[in-house]
């Protein structure tokens, strides 16, 4: 990676529409679920599904990306096919499971690298508890630029 690279990699936490488009509900067992998993790291908490309910205006169409959770991106179909294989790197798809919905083929994210780039001297102090980066400032030479998404150890809740 030349230096002028190492200058123009941007993260991006994605999130939601905020304009008329129906949104994501997840579960609430099922998210605290994910969240344990994503902080400890055990097997027995690791998600097999994800259930959810639309929430919003029926009349409004669906998003591509309809979860605003930060530990549990929610993708279409479409923008999963769109993505390719780029995904897997990063973690593995877990269907979502949406009350009343027939037809909505959606997947969860379960993103799996947690990568140790933070510039912790840079970046604002992880909030206690939660662990949450509010000014995360990455380390260029340690940026995993081949992954399309990743977790930090700081704040493992979240995906990158």
């Amino acid at each position: 990676m030349t230096d002028e690279t190492k200058e123009s990699l941007t993260v991006y936490r994605l999130l939601p529409s905020l304009s008329e488009y129906q949104g994501l509900h997840p579960n609430g067992f099922d998210i605290l679920r994910t969240m344990r998993w994503q902080r400890v790291g055990d097997e027995a908490d690791r998600p097999t599904r994800l259930r959810a309910e639309w929430l919003g205006e029926r009349s409004w169409s669906k998003s591509e990306f309809p979860s605003g959770s930060p530990s549990a991106p929610v993708l279409s179909r479409r923008l999963v096919e769109s993505l390719g294989d780029g995904l897997l790197a990063a973690g593995s798809l877990v269907p979502v499971d949406i009350d009343g919905a027939k037809d909505d083929d959606y997947f969860l994210y379960l993103v799996e690298q947690v990568v140790d780039c933070l510039d912790l001297r840079r970046s604002s102090k992880p909030k206690t508890g939660s662990g949450e980066v509010k000014k995360p400032v990455y380390r260029p030479e340690a940026l995993p630029a081949h992954l399309a998404a990743f977790r930090l150890p700081q704040f493992p809740r979240a995906v990158q």
